[in-house]
């Protein structure tokens, strides 16, 4: 094992010594693709890996790269994945009968931003049935720079190591080698295999021009050249009588590299178990990898993980000791797969800036956002995002309402890597305040978005759930100032440090900002402003009408409304096809106005933590304003719920009550005292069977509504993780912890729910292979997408009950 401590000492002391960007520059930030590596910078190196099997000639057109739940893999996870060090992901194609694992390690040194190695190996799923699988490992360049292949060229094939040199302003001068595994053996028998001897066993490869933009559309330029080189190749063996050869004699990439290629694809193919790696050496690092490095670099960094991750999120002791290791496993991978799916998108967007529904077209709190704007949809300039996504396979991209709660978990596990996350979407924030709901930057991203949705319009808001990672952050800096520091432990890492190859590992990501109180108040300092610019957009442009309809409140400002809402949906308030009155321009929508009281309540913190106090009082006096009117105009009496507010037809004010998540919101988010003389009634309905009490979780429509489980079936029943997960903090946090007339109610109430989305999910993970965007109302069975990594791995931290 001294190897390995040798290749990552460099990653423990990194962060203190403050080069975090040493091992957080490259990573799986092609979160779309099976495994595509690529650094952090607009234009550059990027890499992919595809698959197909040889048994036949059909199999090519299920070549696997980018994630598709049409591909109907078993699964694919991300075992562990540590944003500093690496990781392990495992991938099961019972269809081709592999088990492909990719192990990724980095290694920080020089001044480019470290050097990386890859291994892809393989071994069939079922050993009694024949696995041939061929492999495409690309690496295609864009922007500035140039990329060769060294080796020299073969019209047959190479043996041995496949070499690629390459510059670019930012990355300067590196190597890439592709080294075969030792025991790696290709299908040698086989309809007139003596006519490709030569060809049989080699390296196969590829060089061609791409244009710019391109890169990410690899996979059809790479098969085109190889199908059509086949073409050529079978044309002569038509005669029926002979028959083809074997598929993997002819699906093979034509061994030719044109002038000026920037992108390069290494091909072999192999029967039974198989393994290669991939190493990218920065010319700036001293270090030569070599697959020593992987060999006991990987097991270290699985020990590490492990012992890092129990730190971390320590497995709970109300769990039987044998559901230890199963859960410990499944909350591992879901971490794992969330911080793995983080991906660094650049790109243009596409924004409407004229465009509004009839309701909203008269609306004076709006419209004057839209005076300077051209009618239509325009192109953007680019912009740069990392981000997590909810969902590598169906929503490789960022979401707004979903990044807030990635950030929660994120942050647990690397509070630097978060800062960085959400440092990325605080600079979308517009001059007007504006961020998009959804981030669709460039083409690849707007490949798997419908044309309906690609257009962002910039009166359309989201919740503005970014507000909980700041408030999270805090509380965590908070922590750190009562707790020991890493040098009290004995952990100091600086630069200097000499730590000894049998020391215990020392968790990789030791947090500057955690550690710096100064640090932290500079990082709150820069985001203060761009989130009060974005804070009073909302309260521009979403804000409701009260006096215009005779409303009775004791804040004549305070009331707001979604804009953007269709007949039939409201997707700017996440919650799309949830049931609301009929649109309308003096409709109130109470989630938001109970995300408003979040917000105005977490400005208040940061205000304070910056000091800014004349601005801490100020959100103060807001907050008051908008719990009042919560009070005022969205509890019904009669209901005994919270509802939306809409108008009728005599311009009189009315509510829409829809018993469901929308009538839980202000004890979701803990705006109620646990003394509120409502919390009673709002537990009663949480925890009703016939409502929204199932043993899966809390349903988002009552059971008993006419609606559940009709039309598109989004939100009108089915079971959202990030929504128990507010509930369940909200109990844990607030009114299982705080006395009150209800405190021995929500205990019990927060015990039994935590227990039935954790066992829930964990079933379904073991039993699908996946966990899901949805869950079963009735059954508990997942539904739509999957592997919905995103905000359902929340379910790992509400296992280690951390809120």
């Amino acid at each position: 094992m001294q190897l390995a401590w040798i290749l990552l000492l460099p990653l423990a002391s990194q962060a203190v010594a403050g080069h975090a960007n040493d091992t957080l520059l490259w990573g799986p930030y092609r979160p779309n693709l099976y495994f595509g590596l690529r650094p952090r910078i607009p234009q550059s190196l990027m890499t992919g890996l595809m698959w197909f099997s040889t048994h036949d000639y059909n199999s090519i057109a299920k070549t696997r790269h980018a994630c598709d739940q049409g591909d109907n893999l078993d699964s694919y996870t991300w075992t562990e994945y540590d944003t500093r060090e690496g990781g392990v992901q495992v991938l099961k194609d019972g269809a081709n009968n592999v088990k492909i694992t990719t192990e990724f390690l980095k290694v920080a040194g020089g001044d480019h931003g470290g050097s990386w190695a890859a291994r892809v190996k393989g071994e069939p799923l079922n050993p009694s049935l024949p696995s041939r699988i061929s492999t495409m490992f690309y690496f295609g360049l864009e922007g500035l720079g140039g990329l060769d292949m060294e080796t020299d060229e073969d019209e047959n094939g190479i043996t041995g190591e496949l070499k690629l040199t390459g510059s670019t302003p930012e990355l300067d001068e590196f190597t890439i080698r592709v080294v075969d595994g030792p025991y790696n053996k290709a299908v040698t028998q086989g309809p007139h295999a003596e006519a490709f001897a030569d060809r049989i066993g080699k390296t196969h490869f590829l060089g061609r021009p791409i244009p710019q933009g391109d890169i990410w559309q690899a996979k059809e330029h790479i098969l085109k050249a190889l199908i059509d080189r086949a073409r050529d190749i079978i044309a002569p063996y038509r005669d029926p009588q002979t028959g083809p050869p074997d598929p993997s004699f002819v699906l093979q990439l034509p061994d030719d590299v044109y002038t000026n290629s920037n992108l390069y694809a290494v091909q072999k193919s192999f029967v039974g178990p198989f393994q290669f790696d991939v190493f990218y050496d920065s010319g700036s690092s001293k270090q030569k990898l070599s697959s020593s490095a992987l060999d006991q670099g990987i097991p270290a960094l699985v020990d590490a993980y492990g012992q890092r991750f129990r730190e971390v999120l320590p497995y709970p002791l109300d769990y039987p000791p044998d559901r230890q290791e199963s859960l410990d496993a499944f909350s591992k991978a879901v971490t794992s797969n969330l911080v793995a799916g983080v991906g660094y998108f650049y790109g243009t967007s596409i924004v409407d800036r004229k465009f509004s529904y009839e309701w909203d077209e008269d609306d004076e709190t709006v419209a004057g956002d839209n005076e300077d704007g051209e009618k239509g949809a325009k192109l953007t300039e680019a912009k740069a995002l990392l981000t997590a996504t909810p969902s590598r396979s169906f929503f490789p991209r960022g979401f707004y309402w979903d990044e807030g709660f990635h950030l929660l978990h994120i942050g647990q596990w690397d509070n630097d890597f978060s800062l960085q996350i959400l440092n990325d979407w605080i600079n979308l924030i517009d001059d007007d305040g504006w961020v998009a709901r959804e981030q669709i930057l460039g083409e690849e991203a707007r490949s798997k978005v419908p044309a309906e949705f690609q257009t962002q319009v910039p009166n359309y808001a989201n919740p503005p759930t970014l507000t909980m990672a700041v408030t999270a952050f805090i509380q965590r800096v908070k922590a750190a100032a009562n707790g020991p520091t890493a040098q009290d432990l004995g952990m100091d890492m600086g630069m200097g440090a000499q730590i000894p190859l049998n020391a215990p590992v020392v968790p990789s990501a030791e947090s500057q900002y955690l550690e710096n109180p100064e640090l932290a108040l500079s990082f709150l300092k820069s985001i203060y402003g761009p989130l009060k610019r974005h804070y009073d957009w909302f309260r521009r442009t979403q804000r409701g009408q009260i006096k215009q309809y005779s409303r009775n409140a004791r804040s004549r400002s305070e009331a707001y409304r979604w804009r953007g809402r269709s007949e039939l949906h409201v997707l700017t308030s996440g919650m799309d096809d949830y049931p609301r009155g009929p649109p309308h321009a003096g409709e109130l929508h109470l989630d938001l106005i109970s995300w408003m009281a979040f917000f105005t309540r977490t400005m208040k913190d940061i205000a304070g933590f910056v000091g800014e106090k004349d601005d801490e009082i100020t959100f103060g006096e807001i907050e008051k304003a908008i719990l009042d009117n919560i009070e005022d105009l969205h509890w019904n009496e009669n209901e005994q719920m919270y509802c939306d507010a809409n108008v009728n037809e005599e311009d009189e004010s009315y509510h829409v009550c829809h018993k469901g998540y929308l009538s839980l919101f202000p004890f979701l988010l803990s705006l109620l005292p646990p003394s509120s003389s409502h919390l009673g009634s709002i537990l009663d309905l949480l925890r009703d069977p016939n409502h929204l009490w199932s043993p899966y979780g809390l349903r988002s429509l009552s059971a008993a509504h006419p609606d559940f489980g009709q039309g598109e079936n989004y939100w009108k029943g089915p079971i959202w993780v990030q929504m128990n997960y507010l509930a369940l903090g909200a109990l844990h946090k607030t009114y299982a912890a705080q006395e009150g007339p209800h405190q021995a109610k929500a205990k019990e109430i927060y015990k039994e729910l935590r227990k039935n989305i954790v066992d829930n999910v964990a079933k379904e993970y073991e039993r699908t292979g996946y966990v899901w965007e949805q869950y079963d109302p009735i059954t508990g069975e997942g539904k739509r997408s999957h592997p919905f990594t995103g905000w359902t791995s929340l379910t790992a931290l509400i296992l280690a009950e951390k809120y």
